[in-house]
């Protein structure tokens, strides 16, 4: 019997491994059929995620309108799509010069998109402005800039699209979000805020468009790494806080990411939240034990002995 077991334990992994190529490939077929021929803007393409969104959304056959501040950059992004595609199976990514930070220019943009295709199908967006710095050393201007591209950037071009969303009863907008949507982390205040006012504002409106089946969604990583940065061996540190800031600065890859927004799609997931199993505690600690976790913040601010300076 002991000899049996040992000969099946080969042909039971095999089986396994089988199972799991034929269930990825499967997957993988999937997403192409959920975005074939959609029209899927992305903002911000010209990011690392931005442009891994493309290259998973271009290869699913999807006719992609790809917005970015910088022309060079999106025709880099558009030469590298055009050099490894299948030119029978895939449509030419039309390129939109977008500054979401510039709100009288986006609705112009999103007519234009309206006017050359008839429709969006899929909205995702991505763009994002990042600042660290103490609260009483920001302007009060740059908090507004911040705001204008976190949040009143992408609800005025959720705005403009989404009456011919509602009008065709069919659509999907995606938010990619980050975990200070969910609580703030020092020295991050407009960051934080914006990432708070505009998931609040895609969750109302979730609410809102369900009934013209129109779908939105939020992805929250943590934060989203460098392409070539990766998580250093650690080990417990004796504060909590420099415990809990050490997981959560790991991050995720753009590559994952962009995975997990293509199976957000497909599957009209409402929320994701894509974090290592410290900052999900933390979110938890945050809703049911404010003041402990509170105290633990505070304890960290109170351990930096360099503050960071605005910009």
């Amino acid at each position: 019997m002991g000899i049996m077991a040992v000969l099946m334990l080969p042909l039971l992994l095999l089986g396994i491994s089988g199972l799991l190529f034929i269930y990825q490939e499967v997957s993988r077929l999937w997403s192409k059929s959920a975005v074939q021929n959609k029209v899927v803007v992305i903002t911000d393409a010209i990011s690392g995620l931005g442009k891994e969104c493309a290259r998973v959304f271009h290869t699913g056959g999807a006719r992609l309108v790809l917005c970015g501040k910088n022309w060079e950059r999106l025709e880099s992004l558009y030469d590298a799509l055009i050099s490894v595609a299948d030119p029978s199976k895939t449509f030419t990514p039309k390129l939109v010069l977008l500054d979401l930070s510039d709100i009288s220019c986006v609705q112009d943009v999103a007519k234009e998109v309206l006017d050359c295709y008839g429709c969006v199908d899929i909205l995702i967006n991505n763009a994002s402005v990042k600042m660290k710095g103490p609260a009483h050393k920001i302007s009060l201007e740059l908090d507004k800039k911040i705001m204008d591209a976190n949040y009143f950037g992408p609800i005025t071009l959720t705005k403009v699209l989404l009456p011919n969303m509602i009008s065709r009863r069919t659509g999907q907008i995606v938010l990619v979000n980050n975990i200070q949507g969910k609580f703030g982390v020092p020295f991050r205040t407009a960051y934080a805020a914006s990432k708070h006012a505009a998931l609040g504002f895609f969750d109302c409106l979730r609410a809102e468009v369900e009934e013209y089946d129109v779908v939105v969604s939020t992805v929250s990583p943590t934060f989203i790494r460098s392409y070539h940065v990766y998580p250093e061996q650690g080990h417990w540190e004796p504060s909590i806080w420099k415990f809990f800031s050490r997981k959560l600065g790991y991050g995720v890859h753009p590559v994952e990411v962009a995975e997990e927004v293509m199976r957000t799609v497909r599957r009209k997931k409402q929320e994701v939240f894509m974090a290592n199993p410290v900052p999900k505690v933390a979110v938890y600690i945050r809703t049911f034990f404010p003041e402990f976790f509170f105290a633990v913040v505070a304890c960290g601010v109170k351990e930096k002995l360099n503050v960071p300076e605005e910009g």
